[in-house]
């Protein structure tokens, strides 16, 4: 009996001890879970704490590079101001020029003028007391200026600019040599086309076209005559101007000006 006692209890406990161990275990697994559960928490706040961190830096970044690009935009503002009034101060001073050559306007052309009509007499006394070659277009250079001068339609520049164009003109006739024909009448009454040669302003010469006669114009008597005195060199002079043959030295005539009367 004291056996079958004995057993029972060791049973009991047993059953106890097994109870006890599945509450415990049932507790301890509760307790796992909810540490878990914790964690996970825990850890879904911590991201979201880095996510708001992280929202927070990046507008703090875009902020501050804002703030740098509107920096270098005012630095750049600032040296456009300082270009931009620099420019003004100049135009101003540009503009202060112009408003008094404005006013100097009607004044200028009240001188510039006389004084081109001046140049245009001087231009035309000259050639007729000039060699005669090229006679007709040079007067007629005279006259049209004369008649550009009474244009309204013709900037004053413009016609300035004409008369300093004639001036050169007649400049450049005193350093060339140059060959045309020309009809020329002689003192016997006869009139003939001729080869005329031009050496600048010293020498004016004439020769037919098989040689045969050869002259010169004479300042002296103010007009053509025969001078067969230097036929070759006036026929090379010919050639050399029509560039047929290289230049060379030519041994011509040449008429002294006319002595001034006392």
């Amino acid at each position: 009996m004291k056996r079958c006692k004995s057993s029972s209890r060791r049973i009991s406990v047993a059953i106890l001890a097994a109870s006890l161990i599945a509450v415990s275990g049932s507790v301890f697994a509760q307790t796992v879970d909810q540490v878990l559960q914790a964690q996970d928490r825990r850890l879904d706040l911590a991201q979201q704490s880095q996510e708001r961190i992280d929202a927070v830096v990046e507008g703090t970044r875009s902020l501050e590079d804002q703030y740098r690009a509107i920096n270098k935009e005012v630095d750049g503002l600032k040296v456009y101001n300082r270009l931009m009034a620099a420019q003004t101060s100049g135009q101003t001073a540009v503009l202060q020029d112009i408003a008094l050559s404005m006013d100097q306007v009607d004044v200028i052309n009240r001188q510039i003028f006389p004084l081109m009509e001046r140049m245009i007499d001087g231009l035309e006394t000259s050639i007729s007391l000039d060699v005669p070659f090229l006679l007709e277009e040079r007067t007629n250079r005279v006259s049209v200026l004369k008649d550009t001068m009474e244009r309204s339609d013709v900037s004053v520049a413009e016609k300035f600019r004409k008369v300093m164009e004639a001036y050169q003109i007649e400049n450049d006739y005193g350093t060339t040599v140059d060959e045309y024909s020309e009809t020329i009448e002689l003192d016997d009454g006869s009139v003939r086309t001729y080869n005329v040669l031009r050496i600048g302003r010293i020498g004016l010469y004439f020769q037919s076209d098989d040689t045969q006669i050869t002259g010169r114009y004479s300042m002296e008597e103010k007009k053509w005559v025969i001078d067969d005195s230097a036929r070759n060199e006036v026929r090379k002079g010919l050639r050399m101007a029509k560039q047929l043959i290289a230049p060379e030295l030519i041994l011509i005539p040449i008429s002294a000006a006319p002595a001034e009367a006392s």
